[in-house]
């Protein structure tokens, strides 16, 4: 499926999942890093505001028309709009987000700010749970910096594709 937005023609690559997004400002930049890089984002209720809400508006800018925003009753109706692999964002993993590969449609999960992915999901899909590391006892990363660091994972594995790849200075030259 392709996405036509005002600057760029590229892939819907992945699914990013969020399960029950408690606050509007992590799902405002999560929308605006689908924008960016032609992901389609699922939101899955409940929610812990509402679509119109000033923040998440303001968290997403003018970018919220170049997103494809899908909103579920549960997971599951979310997972069957997804036509690839489970990759489960989670502290709780032993393995790191590194070690897996991501292929276009596959989805990427990620639970609520306040208390993750439930646990039963988690043993249930224990081969595609990953971590992001970090230091010492810190408690997990903003949801959308995780986010971020896993579509551009993803990304990365897949070279890039259809994306734009050199920028350029307003003024001056390079």
């Amino acid at each position: 499926m392709l996405i036509f937005c005002g600057w760029c023609k590229i892939k819907n690559m992945f699914h990013v999942i969020l399960v029950e997004p408690e606050i509007p400002q992590n799902t405002g930049n999560i929308a605006r890093s689908c924008a960016a890089t032609g992901c389609v984002l699922h939101l899955v209720k409940p929610l812990g505001f509402e679509i119109s809400d000033k923040y998440l508006k303001r968290a997403g800018l003018d970018y919220w028309s170049h997103v494809d925003v899908r909103i579920h009753d549960t997971l599951e109706l979310a997972l069957k709009e997804v036509p690839g692999r489970l990759r489960l964002f989670t502290t709780k993993a032993p393995r790191l987000y590194t070690e897996l590969t991501y292929r276009e449609g596959d989805a990427l999960i990620f639970g609520k700010e306040t208390k993750g992915l439930q646990e039963e999901l988690l043993v249930r899909h224990s081969e595609e749970c990953v971590r992001i590391p970090m230091l010492g006892e810190t408690r997990s990363l903003n949801l959308s910096n995780a986010a971020a660091i896993a579509i551009y994972e993803g990304l990365r594995q897949n070279g890039f594709e259809g994306m734009r790849l050199q920028g350029a200075l307003h003024r001056l030259q390079w």
